[in-house]
């Protein structure tokens, strides 16, 4: 749903605002909620977080997050999935993990939903590679397919169950098939 306030407001206003449920981004000077997540798609988010995290996180290579706010660029953004190398993950001077992410993540991942304009969702993924992200997915549960977009080239498409899906060069540990992730919705 795009929400047009009466008067325009700033970045700095909205990121003022209240969160709503679900998140509502920032995007060229319009509110965007996004859809409610459905069955097919927080299956496939929770269990990719899941298995990300498992490969990546006990080496400190890498770090996934569900729904994480990044604000760059004029906009900001709840991805699906975003996955940050180790040492650009934001911490406060304790050493914790920080609330506000002022970065584009190194991976950007969306779940496409019913409801979800696909131009709206593959412009978000543009954005964040025009500001430094080094791969972003575009899942699609209702196809069993993926976009996997690349800075600066063409985009690939994967649609067979045996198709082992690229992933950024950090995460090389990282392997899965378009068969596993899909997989998942009948577990």
């Amino acid at each position: 749903m795009v929400t047009t306030p009466s008067k325009p407001i700033t970045l700095e206003e909205f990121l003022a605002m209240p969160e709503t449920k679900p998140a509502s981004e920032y995007i060229d000077g319009k509110i965007i909620q996004k859809p409610m997540p459905k069955g097919k798609h927080s299956t496939i988010q929770a269990e990719l977080i899941i298995s990300l995290n498992s490969s990546l996180k006990p080496q400190k290579i890498a770090r996934a997050f569900p729904e994480l706010r990044c604000t760059f660029g004029g906009r900001s953004t709840v991805p699906d999935v975003t996955v940050f190398t180790w040492d650009r993950i934001p911490r406060d001077d304790d050493g914790a993990i920080a609330d506000s992410f002022q970065a584009a993540p190194d991976w950007t991942i969306e779940i496409l939903s019913p409801d979800q304009s696909h131009t709206r969702v593959t412009k978000n993924i543009l954005h964040c590679l025009d500001n430094g992200t080094q791969l972003g997915w575009l899942i699609d549960p209702s196809e069993q397919s993926i976009f996997a977009y690349y800075p600066k080239q063409q985009p690939a498409f994967f649609e067979d169950a045996n198709d082992v899906l690229p992933v950024p060069d950090f995460a090389k540990s990282f392997q899965l098939t378009l068969g596993n992730l899909f997989g998942w919705l009948l577990e």
